[in-house]
């Protein structure tokens, strides 16, 4: 059984219902249902057109959910008489489906969840374990989602930058359970740039191409994070960077920048250096300009903090970093390292244990849990010296 097909088909499918006159938590019912069918049945009897045997089978199921629905018997004499059998139509609506599932009225966490069901494939379970939230929450949370965007047209135009935000926030959830969410965040953002000519989403796939590419060596065998200037660079993947940098350069000859483009730019020019020390920061500055001058964001302007200090000493950084709030995420830990490069291991140590303290997960207090005692124990070890000279 090609469990990618299916999930691959899964929008396809939806739209159709939907364009027929089926609402989409009724849609969405029934193409589960036709999933569970074809698990059951192709194994045996693979058909020869999968696209169209899904059709057909969802439509029956909505048919038939529909009939047995007493409530619903006045929308049953509007739905269309069952098609016959044969060849899928041509017509992909599944742009509009992206649209649908990044409507406005959702809010991010629905959106992410509605994205992985109905366009993504994935059953509720392999969602709720990739979010890590119990099932029974992860159905309740669809099944508001779906209820919200039922009475949403479908032939009304989306925003892309929508779409591309949930995204990124799929991207973002990174792995747990049996589904790995960055790669299927990878795949959602091919299938949506092979239906829409955007820079912007070409951008989007750059940059996840980019970050996905230095995924292997940003855990220790322990499972500890590895900053980037310490990772094994040879163990990056030099196919994924480059496909990256070519889906990124293709993108900015068109001349249209935009955040994601930016942020590929600034991870294009990680990916191509060949040690940490051969960074062009000055070069990664520039582009942190560009992309503040796009969304005048807080934790851009942090990020670029960083990169000032690369490119021109650690004291200009934190010039660039006074200028921020100190209660944005990850403050104390930007500032930490700038005064551990300035020299100052005292107050970096007190900086990276304040960080520690506010991480928002796991590792990364762990990490920064580390580098607070190591700087701890370097001053005992001045101190040391010091008294016994």
């Amino acid at each position: 059984m090609d469990e990618v097909l299916l999930r691959s088909l899964t929008p396809v499918v939806l739209t159709v219902l939907v364009r027929r006159g089926a609402d989409f938590a009724a849609a969405e019912d029934a193409v589960q249902d036709a999933l569970v069918e074809a698990l059951r049945v192709w194994p045996a009897d693979p058909p020869r057109d999968p696209k169209g045997w899904l059709i057909t089978v969802a439509w029956r199921k909505f048919l038939d959910a529909t009939r047995a629905d007493a409530a619903r018997r006045r929308r049953e004499d509007r739905v269309e008489e069952e098609p016959a059998p044969g060849p899928a139509p041509a017509v992909d609506d599944t742009l509009q489906l992206y649209f649908l599932c990044a409507h406005p009225s959702l809010s991010p966490a629905s959106a992410v969840a509605l994205t992985l069901r109905a366009v993504g494939g994935l059953t509720t379970r392999q969602i709720a374990a990739a979010c890590l939230v119990p099932e029974a929450t992860m159905a309740q949370r669809i099944s508001r989602a779906k209820r919200t965007v039922s009475d949403v047209r479908f032939d009304r135009p989306g925003d892309v930058a929508t779409v591309l935000r949930v995204l990124y926030l799929v991207f973002n959830e990174g792995y747990s359970g049996d589904v790995d969410l960055a790669a299927e965040a990878i795949r959602l953002t091919r299938q949506l740039a092979a239906a829409v000519d955007h820079p912007e989403v070409a951008g989007l796939l750059a940059l996840m191409l980019l970050h996905h590419a230095r995924r292997a060596a940003r855990t220790a065998p322990d499972g500890s994070l590895v900053p980037l200037a310490e990772q094994d660079r040879g163990r990056w993947d030099t196919a994924l960077i480059a496909e990256g940098v070519g889906v990124l350069q293709a993108a900015l000859a068109r001349d249209r920048l935009g955040e994601f483009q930016a942020q590929a730019a600034i991870a294009a020019l990680h990916a191509d250096a060949p040690t940490a020390e051969e960074t062009d920061w000055v070069q990664i500055v520039e582009w942190y300009d560009e992309l503040a001058r796009l969304t005048d964001s807080p934790v851009v302007r942090l990020n670029r903090a960083v990169a000032v200090g690369e490119a021109d000493g650690p004291r200009a950084g934190l010039a660039a970093l006074a200028a921020l709030d100190g209660s944005l995420p990850r403050h104390a830990a930007v500032a930490a390292y700038l005064h551990e490069r300035d020299g100052d291991l005292a107050t970096a140590a007190r900086l990276y244990a304040e960080a520690a303290h506010k991480a928002p997960n796991l590792a990364e207090r762990d990490h920064l849990t580390r580098q607070a005692a190591r700087l701890n124990g370097r001053l005992k070890t001045r101190r040391n010296a010091r008294r016994n000279p």
